[in-house]
């Protein structure tokens, strides 16, 4: 009992709490890992044993062990959680502004269904991109580079002494306008489709006034966007892939 209680001194359990927040905090901002639908128990559970797998790879920090070095501390780790996860969320935001752009051309705004990962309401264009994405992302063990991303950074980033540089910044100000960028490139060939059947429709209706564009007109851009949405899903989701593994490579960047 005196060799456990000497074990568990001071500086074992700051360095414990320590890690378990940086766990915790990726873990709660990492897509898959914050899916909603995961019970909080369950989450609890696996950064808890992750907690004590990787307690060995843990330093203890060169910080005032008072409560407000602590403190300071923990928001570090919890700021290091909520970057990371950013960055990686950041290549799903774009392809959920992808379905957003073909559910408004296609005339489905209005169909909005609950994203089963963020639990907010989305066009269901973006939720089926987002489900598939998730699906692509088990496929190619995306979830294992995550968890590998966790070990590292115990060797090469100290408990606590994360800071959010100038490098940090920039670089999420250049993801999230390449955002908008890749996600008009991801939905172009169903926007301009539907942009080239209204131009039909318009001439179809000029040329022959008994034209019902509402009974024929809208059901054909369906059709359409959908032929165009299947035909190109396999790229939309290889483009996913390519700037995911991308964004897991720039998170060197916070150390």
């Amino acid at each position: 009992m005196q060799t456990l209680v000497e074990f568990l001194g001071q500086n074992k359990v700051i360095l414990f709490l320590l890690l378990f927040t940086r766990l915790s905090g990726l873990m709660a901002f990492f897509p898959f890992f914050s899916h909603m639908r995961i019970p909080m128990s369950i989450k609890t559970a696996l950064v808890f044993f992750m907690s004590v797998f990787l307690f060995p790879l843990a330093t203890l920090p060169d910080i005032n062990f008072s409560v407000t070095g602590i403190v300071l501390a923990l928001v570090s780790e919890l700021m290091l959680g909520v970057i990371a996860g950013l960055m990686l969320y950041i290549v799903f935001a774009a392809l959920q502004m992808a379905g957003m752009q073909i559910s408004f051309v296609m005339g489905f705004t209005m169909a909005s269904v609950i994203d089963p990962q963020s639990g907010t309401s989305s066009p269901i264009i973006s939720t089926f991109f987002t489900i598939l994405a998730l699906v692509v992302l088990l496929a190619f063990n995306g979830h294992h580079y995550m968890i590998q991303f966790m070990a590292n950074s115990l060797e090469v980033l100290p408990l606590g002494e994360f800071y959010p540089t100038h490098n940090i910044w920039s670089y999420l100000l250049k993801a999230i306008s390449n955002m908008f960028m890749f996600g008009f490139i991801l939905s172009f060939p169903i926007v301009g489709l539907s942009l080239l059947a209204d131009i039909v429709f318009g001439m179809l209706m000029k040329t022959m006034p008994q034209f019902n564009l509402l009974v024929v007109g809208f059901p054909i851009k369906i059709m359409v966007a959908f032929v165009v949405m299947i035909a190109v899903l396999s790229s939309i989701m290889f483009i996913f892939k390519k700037e995911f593994l991308s964004a897991i490579n720039s998170l060197t960047i916070l150390f």
